[in-house]
């Protein structure tokens, strides 16, 4: 099985846009190909969009997707070169390519102990005071950014070289997996001058709540011993993405968290305002985040039903150790409207219609929040922590849930006092 794919997303610049769109092209026929199992034809369309790609976030999963597709076709030769390719260009996860039943064929070849005893870099941590927050690419940021100002015609090669050619690895994966391509970001930076410049100060003080941050984490250890604790990336994007996470840690859109009365948001759409979030919160997001990387053992499901759950659980769960939900607003907004959200909800709940209630953003209206999914997973999980007797067992059964629909069951969330 081929590795969790996030986005075939690309680095570009305006010189290069058309190899970002030949990388997507070539990645989509790869995909259609290797569904059809016609891996010797998969195989080289991967290499193909791999080649194409800037990014080594996207150049890792391309050729470790190359790799399975040649090793299902018997080209082993051409399958050990691309799996050291995957390795060259930061794919870590030594643990998912043993499992791998892609690469079965390559286990009888000496080469074979050679990627498998690859070293595995440290990349998360059993203490929580171990976990890094990482602030270079913020500084390098604002490096690029006023160098930018003096020279807004050679802004493209500024921002490259001092800003996206320096990034950690972090950024490397949240600029593939959430800024798509230099264009965009420069596109966004110049649609919200006045509104970036308002942030500088407030993108500074990350520093200053390391401590919540690491309260937070401690409060975690104690409800789930097993939690691992990866390092934290702070980035300044292009309002794409408020967070996320990879394997190499947590990864946050500090311009979509650095809110504040004193920030120009004249220049924002309706959804941008309404989901600015306040650097003073930010602890509650590196909580609802440190959620998300703890997930990895929950099933696989196209419902609305686990999309919600996914994101309410980091909600419900980052409230537990931070003290406040990183969406309050969505609360604020449901209260009294809960028998109606809740209605519309299990219409869909067992159906693929995610799209209707998480990251459609497009469908917020001055009446109406968009995201309303998080609420509804929020008061899932809730209700079956209260009504569990065993408050640490209550938090691993939701991060191991494998059957949604029991879960449903088992939480009685229709029993919730404001839907009687």
């Amino acid at each position: 099985m081929m590795p969790k794919f996030y986005f075939t997303l690309l680095f570009t610049c305006i010189c290069t846009a058309s190899f970002a769109q030949n990388n997507i092209q070539f990645s989509k026929k790869a995909d259609s190909l290797y569904k059809a199992k016609d891996y010797a034809q998969a195989g080289p369309y991967y290499v193909k969009a791999a080649n194409m790609a800037e990014y080594q976030a996207v150049k890792k999963n391309q050729y470790y997707n190359a790799a399975c597709s040649y090793a299902l076709a018997g080209k082993t030769d051409s399958a050990f070169t691309l799996l050291h390719a995957a390795i060259k260009n930061g794919y870590i996860n030594i643990n998912h390519i043993k499992e791998d039943s892609d690469l079965n064929s390559l286990h009888a070849s000496k080469e074979w102990q050679s990627i498998i005893s690859t070293p595995m870099p440290v990349l998360d941590h059993a203490d929580p005071l171990e976990a890094k927050i990482v602030t270079t690419d913020v500084q390098n940021f604002w490096k690029a950014y006023d160098l930018a100002q003096k020279d807004t015609a050679n802004r493209y090669n500024i921002y490259k070289k001092y800003y996206l050619d320096m990034a950690s690895p972090g950024m490397q994966d949240y600029f593939a997996y959430k800024v798509q391509s230099l264009k965009s970001f420069v596109r966004g930076h110049d649609k919200r001058p006045e509104f970036y410049a308002s942030i500088r100060q407030n993108t500074n003080k990350v520093e200053t709540q390391k401590k919540q941050m690491q309260q937070s984490f401690v409060n975690f250890k104690n409800l789930y011993p097993a939690v691992r604790f990866p390092d934290m990336y702070f980035i300044i994007g292009s309002f794409s993405s408020g967070g996320t996470a990879s394997d190499r840690g947590l990864l946050i859109g500090l311009d979509q968290s650095a809110g504040s009365p004193s920030v120009n948001v004249d220049e924002l759409t309706l959804w941008e305002r309404n989901n600015l979030s306040a650097i003073d919160g930010l602890p509650n997001l590196m909580a609802h985040e440190l959620i998300h990387y703890q997930q990895k053992g929950m099933g696989s499901d196209t419902s609305l039903l686990k999309a919600v759950m996914v994101e309410g659980m980091a909600d419900f769960m980052g409230e537990l150790i931070s003290g406040k939900t990183a969406n309050g607003r969505l609360h604020t907004w449901a209260k009294g409207r809960e028998k109606q959200i809740w209605t519309d909800f299990k219409r869909e709940m067992y159906l693929d219609k995610a799209r209707n209630w998480i990251a459609n953003s497009d469908q917020e209206t001055a009446d109406k929040p968009a995201d309303l999914g998080y609420w509804v997973g929020y008061y899932i999980c809730k209700a079956y922590y209260q009504n569990a007797a065993d408050k640490k067992q209550a938090i691993y059964d939701m991060l191991h849930v494998k059957d949604y629909r029991q879960f449903y069951t088992q939480s009685r969330a229709d029993e919730l006092p404001f839907l009687k």
